[in-house]
């Protein structure tokens, strides 16, 4: 099974979050060869003066990634946001995602992200000025409400609907609840049954069982994998398995997962250079240590955490899976 947002038909109904400071180009290219239909970019400042800054210029690089390109947005004013949705979309974008469910601090006290959705009247003028402003799919992410006893996602995703957004990601928990407590999987539900356009489900995701419970259970044209996936990016392709056949396939060969491990420390290393690229894949390793089936000692974890040298930094990583490898098949 498979959506289509605008002229885009995605290859899986499985889509890659945007999460920042995770969903770079390094992370997306992996998503995408393990079965993501699509890969959302983190989101890019709708502001003028920090777009070229040293993040920004990172998070605006979509040379050569594969299609549909969706770029996440985010801001609060209508005008910069449309501005920002066009040079977009002259930098490769071929969706654009407005940020409308980030719960973090940072972003909500500048009343961005999911702090947008208590003024229903400025996410309307929001949403009308980027699709009336950009050729392509505009799509929006946005949270159940602001917090339990304000839930308004059915209202904004009509909305949406209306101004012309082509398809709705609905992460199953208000703004206040941040990652915690139960998913509103009946809120998405409501969403779906009141909307035409396609609707994302987000929130938990973490087995392809639970994947298609989820979409038996809201009735939504494909499922958002965030955190679930780091350090694991197969659980996309094992997902969509199951979405399409019926099961989800075997884990990858272990000599598989090392291969995607050591490419993907190699692809951040060369897409941020040494310093940076040192210090951003400190966290992939780890998530990736996380799940695998040799536990590494301290001392050597302590070693990849603190190396400021990318060679050694891969040459430890490589020695260690490799080594984990031997102890499996002994």
């Amino acid at each position: 099974m498979a959506i289509n947002i605008g002229p885009h038909k995605l290859s899986t109904s499985v889509i890659a979050a945007p999460m920042a400071g995770v969903s770079d180009k390094p992370y997306r290219k992996v998503c995408r060869a393990y079965g993501a239909g699509m890969a959302v970019s983190e989101m890019v400042t709708s502001k003028l003066e920090l777009r070229h800054s040293t993040k920004s210029r990172f998070r605006m690089d979509f040379a050569d990634e594969n299609d549909p390109v969706s770029v996440q947005i985010v801001g609060t004013e209508p005008a910069k946001l449309a501005e920002a949705a066009c040079f977009n979309v002259a930098n490769g974008a071929q969706i654009i995602d407005i940020n409308m469910g980030c719960p973090a601090k940072k972003v909500c006290k500048k009343a961005a992200g999911s702090a947008l959705l208590q003024d229903e009247q400025l996410v309307d003028e929001i949403l009308s000025a980027v699709v009336a402003a950009v050729p392509v799919p505009v799509t929006v992410k946005i949270r159940t409400g602001t917090s339990p006893e304000q839930r308004n996602a059915v209202t904004i995703a009509r909305i949406a609907q209306d101004a012309g957004v082509q398809a709705i990601t609905v992460h199953g928990r208000t703004r206040q609840c941040r990652f915690v407590g139960a998913v509103e999987y009946d809120t998405i539900a409501a969403v779906k049954r009141a909307v035409s356009i396609p609707v994302i489900a987000n929130g938990d995701i973490d087995s392809p069982h639970k994947a298609a419970a989820v979409l038996q259970a809201t009735d939504a044209d494909a499922v958002m994998i965030g955190r679930a996936a780091q350090g694991q990016p197969w659980l996309l392709q094992q997902i969509a398995n199951h979405l399409d056949e019926g099961h989800p396939g075997r884990l990858p060969e272990l000599a598989t997962r090392i291969e995607t491990v050591l490419g993907h420390l190699k692809e951040i290393h060369e897409f941020y250079g040494e310093r940076l690229g040192v210090k951003l894949a400190r966290k992939h390793i780890k998530w990736y240590l996380q799940y695998w089936p040799v536990e590494i000692a301290a001392t050597l974890r302590m070693q990849i955490s603190t190396t400021e040298d990318r060679l050694e930094q891969f040459e430890l990583v490589e020695q260690f899976l490799h080594e984990s490898a031997m102890l499996k098949a002994a």
